[in-house]
């Protein structure tokens, strides 16, 4: 089951992409595992996916450590806490959901110097939706510029959870608008290229908006429920 969802969602971002004239290799795949076993994650593998997104520090860090030196590649999607920042500069690869100059500098601290800079996206709150993480397109600016300068992070571009609009319409508007901040950044930061938008329900518009990674949960494991 696992892996034949995997191959149906490759087949939507290859679909996605061809009508906006894409290359499919333009967009990553990040399976989001939260929840989920490792013979699940086990069965991604198989058919070759490699990267996985874990909301929770605790449950993410049992999960690379039970599968080590298999070439995978971790992203933290979740809300950063203060006192579990350690474990996420310690054991992920990529860090989706900075939010504000402390957590970045935390982060920067926590990152070992001779491991490799810690990827991280600024997550945004494009309608300052107070249910939702991530700087105001107000505060991106200086946010930006000051993940820029730290040397054990890579700030590689923006991740985004918009709500969702009443028509196909609206909701591209919104996608563009961030995809539009995004590559007004990449004007300005010559390592960004990742702009993480886009879920089970959304991957389609979000591709065509330009999103280069889509976070990918329910389609691929099925509903959640944590044990």
């Amino acid at each position: 089951m696992i892996k034949d969802n995997i191959k149906n969602i490759r087949q939507r971002i290859l679909v996605a992409t061809e009508k906006c004239k894409r290359d499919p290799k333009e967009v990553t795949l990040l399976a989001v595992s939260k929840a989920k076993t490792i013979t699940d994650i086990k069965h991604a593998i198989v058919v070759g996916q490699d990267c996985f997104g874990e909301n929770y520090i605790q449950e993410g860090v049992e999960k690379i450590q039970l599968l080590l030196n298999l070439g995978l590649t971790w992203h933290f999607i979740g809300p950063v806490q203060s006192n579990k920042s350690r474990l996420v500069a310690k054991y992920f690869d990529w860090c989706q959901s900075i939010h504000s100059v402390k957590c970045a500098d935390r982060l920067n601290y926590q990152r070992e110097t001779s491991r490799k800079p810690l990827n991280v996206l600024i997550q945004i709150n494009i309608n300052n939706e107070k249910t939702k993480s991530g700087v105001s397109l107000e505060k991106l600016s200086v946010l930006a510029q000051h993940v820029s300068e730290l040397p054990n992070l890579r700030f590689r571009g923006l991740m985004a959870i918009p709500a969702l609009k009443d028509s196909y319409h609206r909701q591209l508007i919104v996608y563009q608008k961030i995809s539009e901040v995004f590559q007004n950044l990449q004007d300005t930061y010559p390592s960004i290229d990742t702009l993480s938008l886009g879920m089970s329900h959304d991957m389609e518009i979000a591709i065509i908006a330009g999103s280069t990674m889509v976070r990918i949960g329910t389609a691929i494991f099925g509903t959640r429920g944590r044990a």
